[in-house]
């Protein structure tokens, strides 16, 4: 696999100082992840999106643990990681959009669809609709296999943070409360999944931009509706992401428009660029891609957000993305992260 199992401290938001042994990067070591998981432990996992806090998605005790790891509230629903197909039908009611839609998997997919009476109240915020994905990252679909298991795994760090895309990410800002991580490296991605509401039948609605843009759904789908509006924070979410401010560091953010300026930056400010910018340059200012790629800027967006948090600034002046493509799910981060 090329992964390798860590545990380490935690330095970014430290929630204790015991931290459990690691796993070895080994074929025994991957059985353990499996059967710590069925057994109903959590384990940190990466995906090809960002790291995910993994539990058995059928068991409501393994599942609470996540939301308590997490502080995550319960009206905020979680997605269920399948194998393949014939697992998704397990726990979900396939729509007939879906034929089109698995072209894209394995892959940074989530659908959600009407749930099987398998799947606990827990995972779906009590909701007769349930998120299901079959991802693409080799590590989790090793676990999937072993395990046997369906896993519910949202992101991997206190709820409302910044997303993790590296293991060390989870450790810094988890420590001891996630009992094991799994290194798989940088996440491919970087961003969440991107999710399609297909529970009503001959609908399709844009629920969370992802990698998989707009443009490419609607190849596969036809009209495709965006949901724009903010989920009503005290009621049942739709989909995981919908909130108002999500993907927040501590750090105030202020954007500003793709190839604009972004204006004075005082002391104790950075500003973070999509590309290199001519005339920019100095110990405050930061880019996420050396070309201007915007998917090279998505990868690497939490990683630069969670560095930045760490120096205590008193505000980072951040680019927006041109909105075509992955433009979109990388502009709907950081709007959210920058809302107060």
């Amino acid at each position: 696999m090329g992964a390798t199992f860590t545990h380490g401290t935690s330095n970014l938001c430290v929630l204790t100082d015991s931290i459990p042994s690691p796993l070895p990067a080994t074929p025994e070591g991957l059985a353990r992840a499996a059967s710590l998981l069925r057994a109903g432990e959590c384990v940190a996992l990466p995906t090809e999106t960002v790291y995910g806090l993994a539990a058995d998605a059928l068991n409501p005790e393994a599942a609470a643990k996540v939301f308590a790891i997490k502080g995550r509230p319960l009206i905020d629903p979680l997605i269920v990681h399948v194998p393949d197909l014939d697992a998704l039908a397990r726990v979900a009611e396939p729509d007939p959009q879906l034929t089109a839609l698995a072209l894209l998997w394995p892959g940074p997919l989530t659908v959600v669809l009407r749930r099987r009476k398998s799947v606990p109240d827990v995972i779906t915020a009590g909701q007769d609709t349930v998120a299901v994905r079959i991802p693409a990252h080799p590590v989790l679909r090793e676990v999937l296999r072993l395990s046997g298991l369906a896993l519910a795994a949202p992101s991997a760090n206190p709820f409302g943070y910044v997303s993790p895309t590296r293991a060390s990410h989870v450790r810094d800002s988890l420590g001891a409360r996630c009992p094991w991580i799994v290194d798989g490296g940088p996440c491919e991605h970087g961003v969440e999944s991107t999710i399609v509401d297909l529970s009503v039948p001959g609908v399709a609605r844009l629920l969370r931009p992802g990698p998989v843009p707009l443009e490419r759904l609607k190849t596969l789908l036809g009209e495709v509706s965006v949901v724009g509006r903010t989920a009503n924070p005290s009621a049942a979410q739709a989909a995981p992401g919908m909130l108002e401010r999500h993907y927040s560091p501590g750090t105030r953010l202020r954007l500003f428009a793709a190839g604009g300026d972004p204006g004075p930056v005082g002391s104790g400010e950075a500003v973070m660029f999509l590309g290199r910018r001519a005339g920019f340059t100095g110990p405050a200012v930061f880019h996420l891609s050396e070309d201007g790629s915007v998917e090279e800027a998505a990868r690497n967006l939490f990683d630069l957000l969670r560095r930045l948090d760490a120096r205590g600034l008193a505000l980072i002046h951040a680019e927006l993305a041109p909105p075509a493509g992955v433009g979109a799910a990388f502009n709907d981060r950081l709007t959210r992260a920058a809302a107060r």
